[in-house]
């Protein structure tokens, strides 16, 4: 597959950028994209939800009333997860929601993603994105270029660009990764993908192993 290159004004550059076919061609799979996804979403949680169990309540441990002989139900103490303020019966714990996945699987769904993306001409190729100092009206220019102001657009560059990087974080639609941080999540929940030529070779060498 070629695809012609633009400058960041939006305009032709004469040249043709070749995407590799196994990587941006292939038949998607939905399933690997599926878990790929999830443990994306799984490795973000914090896990740091917690409740206090009876054992960890503050109160007494006094019996309420003799165990016979009132008429009225069997009670313990006021930690009693019944009674207002006792302890939470099977509370959440902290835990980690992390899981692993095989580096394969990983592979093919982030393939997966980016033959997606080819397929619904949502992939720009830049030659380059020149940029001295961050500056955020710099970047929304660039977008404007390319009609995507109002898009979620995501930013692959070979290496990282501090200047671009805090050029963009004010734009809340706007996201800007290196070639190696690319994940199936990101390229999915972009409208319109921007790759700069140079990552190309960074992507190829990552995903078609």
């Amino acid at each position: 597959m070629e695809l012609s290159v633009y400058s960041i004004e939006g305009k032709e550059t004469g040249k043709k950028a070749r995407l590799n076919d196994a990587v941006f061609s292939i038949e998607p799979n939905d399933h690997a994209i599926y878990l790929d996804v999830k443990q994306h979403l799984a490795n973000a949680r914090q896990g740091t939800h917690k409740s206090k169990e009876r054992n960890e309540v503050h109160g007494s441990t006094r019996k309420l009333h003799k165990q016979k002989g009132t008429g009225g139900s069997r009670k313990g103490s006021i930690k009693n997860p019944l009674y207002r303020g006792g302890g939470r019966i099977f509370g959440p714990e902290p835990r980690d929601y992390s899981f692993k996945l095989n580096k394969k699987l990983k592979q093919l769904a982030r393939k997966s993603a980016l033959s997606y993306k080819a397929k619904e001409g949502s992939i720009t190729i830049l030659d380059s994105f020149p940029i001295d100092a961050p500056k955020t009206k710099t970047f929304e220019g660039f977008l404007k270029n390319f009609g995507a102001t109002a898009n979620k657009t995501l930013l692959v560059l070979p290496d990282r660009n501090r200047a671009l990087y805090l050029s963009s974080r004010n734009i809340a639609s706007a996201n800007v990764i290196t070639a190696n941080e690319l994940n199936t999540y990101e390229v999915l929940d972009a409208e319109k993908l921007f790759i700069l030529e140079e990552s190309l070779s960074t992507i190829d060498n990552l995903l078609s192993k």
